[in-house]
């Protein structure tokens, strides 16, 4: 799979499909068992994480040279796709890592990537990325976290809000402005370390929604960090963070695409078993063209991000608009197909008894992080093809 940018269009090779039953396999034995208690517990899903680790899958996307799996785009959408369809929560740990560790990927100096890839791909500590503020989420050029220079150190202070994983990764892609007078152009990039000295975190916030995966504010107050931390040069921090939603807004896309077909594997079952009438739903034509424009959108989703993927491999100049296409879609079919089922499963969807109300409230996050689905429009519309 390393290094394999030239696979046909955007088809799944067998290599692909031998990694998905892998995946799917390992998440119904290791994740899915553990996600009604997640999101019950509102627990960071620690059994998924350890699983993910054991097989390599926590970080596929990091290069060979660090140690990693060198997985393409492609392959990487189908690990989320496939922990996500078991638990949503957990789909985030392969996902914010990639979103996280990928500036420094695409614009870390060498020393930089050996750094902080190298653990990662060992499952030594996760990576997140820290981009909005309190005031400061759809406009993030209007951030407000400051790096002054002092010497061979950057020291940082300010509060980003909404941090996925914060606290549990012990790495953190911050964005920081280095020259109030520059708007976008000001801002650099910065890898943080948990561990710094004056590194904090707020109470985790209580979510409706993929309750497994904490998020959190991250407080840097006076975190003193050695310059050789910068991601790329001075200023170009901005730049790098909106390069690296072009390829990670798939992701979100990935993670929509699992939650949906997983609502959807569940309303096909139980409508075959449910019987009223005299004979089973799934027998009625109503119940039958649900489940049928459900399966439709969630194929034509999947079609899309998965052609996103494969633009995002070989860095075609369309992956902005196929990247917020692929996300937006997506996140709204998972929405559609996942209400879709709650109301096929009747009063039983509407209760936790069942999975398809968690994988609805999980849904609804995807329209929403990594830019919400009015700026995927504005993005799009900006990037017509």
């Amino acid at each position: 799979m390393a290094g394999s940018p030239d696979f046909d269009l955007y088809r799944p090779s067998e290599e692909h499909d031998m990694l998905r039953d892998a995946v799917r396999s390992l998440a119904e034995a290791k994740i899915a068992p553990y996600a009604a208690a997640v999101d019950e517990e509102a627990r960071f899903p620690q059994e998924a994480l350890d699983a993910l680790v054991a097989n390599d899958l926590q970080a596929i996307h990091v290069p060979e040279a660090y140690g990693g799996a060198g997985a393409d785009a492609l392959a990487t959408v189908i690990v989320i796709e496939e922990v996500a369809r078991a638990c949503a929560s957990s789909s985030l740990i392969p996902a914010v890592n990639k979103l996280g560790s990928l500036p420094v990927i695409l614009s870390g100096s060498e020393d930089l990537k050996k750094k902080y890839m190298t653990p990662l791909a060992k499952g030594e500590g996760m990576f997140s990325y820290c981009l909005s503020e309190p005031d400061a989420g759809s406009d993030a050029a209007g951030m407000k976290t400051k790096a002054v220079r002092d010497g061979d150190y950057w020291v940082l202070n300010g509060v980003k809000r909404w941090i996925t994983n914060a606290g549990v990764s012990e790495y953190y892609t911050v964005m920081a402005v280095t020259d109030p007078t520059k708007r976008s152009k000001g801002i650099s990039a910065f890898v943080v370390e948990k561990s710094d000295e004056g590194v904090s975190f707020g109470a985790p916030e209580k979510k409706l929604g993929i309750k497994g995966s904490p998020t959190r504010e991250v407080y840097l107050d006076n975190v003193r960090i050695p310059a050789d931390r910068m991601i790329g040069e001075e200023g170009t921090g901005f730049a790098t963070a909106m390069k690296t939603l072009d390829h990670t807004r798939i992701t979100i896309a990935a993670q929509a695409l699992g939650i949906a077909q997983g609502a959807l594997d569940y309303a096909k079952g139980y409508v075959q078993e449910r019987k009223q009438f005299g004979k089973p739903i799934g027998d009625f034509q109503g119940v039958q063209f649900m489940l049928a424009d459900m399966a439709m959108k969630l194929e034509a989703a999947r079609q899309l991000t998965y052609a996103a993927a494969a633009k995002s491999e070989r860095l075609d100049a369309d992956l902005t608009f196929f990247g917020a296409a692929a996300k937006c879609y997506a996140s709204d079919a998972a929405m559609e197909i996942t209400t879709d089922a709650v109301q096929l499963l009747g009063g039983y969807g509407y209760t936790r008894d069942y999975p398809v109300e968690r994988m609805m409230r999980d849904a609804k996050i995807t329209q929403i992080y990594e830019g919400t689905n009015q700026v995927q429009r504005i993005v799009m519309a900006r990037n017509l093809p």
